[in-house]
């Protein structure tokens, strides 16, 4: 991501341009990032492998489990949707004008949650075309302890896309995740 000149530290403005044009500052290395991101969620898909095949028949012993070479490491999985969750509850809390009572969790109306999950991915309804004026943050101008922060350092997020609502509405509508569908689709 470095040399494609996104950067640990950007501000949340510099990090959005920089994620714009990425892909386009070299091709090569545009490439081998895919790459690297292919081999990793393949690593990642193949923990969470489920039976399949035509002969599978529910009930049997599922082969995968008897292979030698499968052993998924679960707890990398449930971290990360662990982590997901807690910053969605930071998140919700920090747009809170009334405090929460300890041990309870109670969202008011104004609490910012979101219209769909994924493994990965939060979608939130918003005012605004730019993810950094949606999150919280403190009254210096931080984002807010707790949750989601724009940028490429380790527990960071990036803007997957921005929809207007009626996309939104019209996934829901029809029973989809706007999760599923809210990274636009290669040209």
């Amino acid at each position: 991501m470095a040399d494609l000149g996104v950067t640990p530290g950007l501000s949340e403005a510099d990090y959005l341009a920089a994620m714009a044009v990425h892909q386009d500052a070299d091709p090569h290395m545009a490439a081998v990032l895919s790459a690297v991101k292919a081999t990793v969620k393949g690593g990642i898909g193949k923990l969470r492998e489920r039976p399949r095949g035509g002969s599978y028949r529910p009930g049997e012993p599922w082969p995968a489990l008897e292979r030698p070479t499968w052993r998924p490491d679960i707890r990398v999985v449930a971290s990360a949707r662990v982590n997901l969750h807690r910053k969605i509850i930071k998140t919700a809390l920090a747009g809170q004008h009334s405090p929460t009572p300890t041990g309870h969790l109670h969202f008011d109306e104004d609490a910012l949650l979101p219209v769909g999950v994924l493994s990965d991915c939060a979608v939130y309804l918003s005012d605004h075309d730019n993810p950094a004026d949606l999150l919280p943050h403190t009254p210096d101008g931080k984002p807010a302890p707790g949750t989601f922060r724009l940028g490429v350092s380790p527990g960071m997020v990036k803007h997957e896309g921005t929809r207007d609502l009626m996309w939104a509405l019209g996934l829901l509508d029809q029973g989809h995740n706007p999760a599923s569908h809210i990274k636009p689709t290669p040209m």
